[in-house]
């Protein structure tokens, strides 16, 4: 039995405070009220980077660059019809000021709090590697 694996970019984003940003994921979606760090669907022909350089612009109205992108850990979890693999990059400089552009709720949460926040199951590991971080 083959099951389709689902390549998404995820990126935590850390302010000087050492705060992590996370977005609350809207009505309407699957998982809708869950929180998780930005990111999304690696496209077709595209790099993990690329598409955070992406969809940190679409989402959050903010510029980085592929330098200010540092890889941490990664998430493999299986989901009811696909198995997600999802990167996590650290990212500690970006120009513009993160807002929510898609009616997303945002956070900046210490590490320490960021349990606090129910998250996918695919998140939920992440976490303590943040915390081993920062």
């Amino acid at each position: 039995m083959s099951v389709e694996i689902v390549l998404v970019a995820a990126c935590a984003l850390v302010d000087a405070d050492g705060r992590v940003l996370i977005a609350e994921r809207p009505a309407g979606k699957t998982m809708a009220g869950l929180w998780e760090f930005p990111g999304g669907k690696v496209e077709a022909g595209e790099r993990p980077e690329e598409t955070l350089i992406r969809e940190l612009k679409e989402e959050l109205g903010i510029v980085i660059s592929e330098p200010c992108l540092a890889p941490l850990t990664f998430a493999s979890h299986t989901y009811p019809g696909f198995h997600l693999l999802m990167p996590l990059y650290v990212c500690r400089r970006w120009e513009g000021q993160a807002t929510a552009r898609e009616g997303q709720r945002l956070a900046w949460v210490k590490p320490n709090r960021l349990r606090d926040y129910p998250m996918p199951p695919a998140d939920e590991p992440l976490v303590s590697h943040l915390m081993a971080l920062l």
